[in-house]
């Protein structure tokens, strides 16, 4: 088992940043990949980025170059960096982990907002 705690989002200009953790418990060491997923009201959660436990990262190309994702140096956190934030970036974003033997984990998610 893998319990996951997101925390990090808020409110924040177009153009700002904000850093999204998410804290790992239980089974980490069986984690192969984290990503992060983000979804919006009557529509299907989409990815946004991940790392592997080999530190390959993967984005979106709606964030390349503007999200940065990485693990703490504890390994049992993955941060989010978001820097120049769109309106379009405003969800609910969610961390979820995949362990070796191809279960998901969820956590429960932060909400982002991207507003004047």
């Amino acid at each position: 088992q893998v319990q996951l705690v997101e925390s990090g989002g808020g409110l924040v200009q177009p153009g700002g940043s904000l850093r999204l953790s998410c804290a790992a418990s239980g089974s980490i060491f069986s984690v192969s990949t984290v990503g992060w997923y983000r979804q919006t009201p009557g529509n299907q959660r989409e990815f946004v980025a991940s790392i592997t436990r080999a530190e390959r990262t993967n984005y979106a190309d709606s964030v390349k170059g503007r999200f940065s994702i990485a693990r703490g140096t504890a390994k049992n956190t993955v941060w989010l960096q978001m820097n120049s934030l769109k309106p379009e970036d405003t969800a609910v974003y969610y961390c979820k982990a995949t362990h070796d033997f191809g279960m998901e984990y969820w956590g429960k998610g932060t909400l982002v907002t991207v507003s004047p």
